[in-house]
């Protein structure tokens, strides 16, 4: 395993970081598909023999039971100070004005509950889960310096915004003397490139490390177009993405297809390894629910494709409508 540190930070991440939503309990919110405890921890252990230290997770993820099931299985098989463990805050957790968004009660309400269900006394990395319109971005920023300075976040970082926003943030946080975010949780992969022509050019400029969610195309690259799956069928979310330029992104799909059997290795490594060629990305953020996808991530880390591989991967991209803030 590869280790980078994160943007201009000091934080150093594994090249490939575990995606926890995966992770709950399906009888709790909103993601039915998602495998309890005991289903969970052969991917963990996994993880962690393979040498992965970054595990990302959310409040939201069914309704907190992702973060109750990362922090055990993490206390199982490793020890907090060698386990980078990052979180969210945004969507709505309950009832009330600090049940949800950014105003600073929510952040501190939501901080706690979260440092409660993941049995810790600070997180690694801190994100805003989205933009929130409904709170002066001064607010924000502000509660987010507070909880660092308190100690219970060590690095801030972003999810999906426009660029113009993240900039705004970024502003705002040197004008008042606070902490910056360090890093921007984006949606990027082989059909959904949108963030490469502002996001990821800023944050390069920025010193800002980017962890790409949903590189795999929710599985559009790791199978047949037409194939389903229990999750695609009942992630609701996951229904709204990927319905655009269908004709060109079967075409790139078919690509990832063609150049993994070529090269005798799975779709799932071809797409990471795509990814890990670009400068701007730190590490993707994978799921992994079935045997080999662990086994498939890590070994994309050494994965590398020749420049007319990555032409042909990058051939058929038809523009997008940036889709999942």
């Amino acid at each position: 395993m590869e280790y980078l540190r994160l943007g201009s930070s000091g934080l150093q991440v594994s090249r490939v970081i575990l995606g926890c939503m995966s992770y709950g309990d399906p009888d709790r919110g909103r993601h039915e598909w998602s495998l309890g405890l005991d289903d969970s921890r052969p991917f963990f252990r996994e993880a962690v023999e393979a040498g992965i230290t970054t595990f990302d997770t959310a409040n939201a993820y069914s309704d907190g039971s992702s973060e109750e099931i990362t922090g055990k299985l993490l206390k199982e098989f490793t020890r907090r100070e060698e386990t980078v463990i990052a979180t969210k805050v945004y969507n709505r957790m309950g009832p009330g004005p600090n049940g949800s968004g950014l105003s600073r009660g929510a952040i501190m309400t939501q901080l706690d509950a979260s440092l409660r269900r993941l049995g810790t006394d600070y997180v690694d990395l801190y994100q805003i889960h989205r933009y929130d319109v409904n709170t002066p971005i001064e607010e924000t920023m502000e509660a987010l310096h507070d909880v660092v300075r308190a100690g219970k976040v060590r690095y801030l970082g972003a999810s999906s915004m426009w660029a113009w926003q993240f900039a705004q943030a970024q502003y705002v946080a040197d004008l008042g003397g606070w902490t910056r975010f360090v890093s921007m949780q984006d949606q990027y992969n082989l059909i959904q490139r949108e963030e490469e022509r502002e996001m990821h050019p800023f944050c390069l400029d920025q010193g800002v490390g980017v962890l790409p969610w949903s590189p795999l195309a929710r599985g559009k690259l790791t199978r047949d177009w037409d194939e389903a799956t229990k999750r695609s069928e009942t992630d609701r979310f996951g229904q709204t993405l990927y319905k655009q330029a269908e004709e060109s992104d079967r075409r790139v799909s078919a690509t990832v297809a063609e150049i993994a059997t070529e090269r005798g290795v799975s779709r799932a490594q071809v797409a990471l390894a795509w990814m890990l060629h670009k400068p701007a990305v730190t590490a993707p953020i994978f799921g992994a629910t079935k045997p080999g996808h662990v086994a498939d991530a890590v070994a994309a880390v050494d994965l590398e494709l020749s420049d007319k591989e990555l032409e042909r991967l990058e051939e058929h991209y038809a523009p997008h409508v940036p889709a999942g803030f």
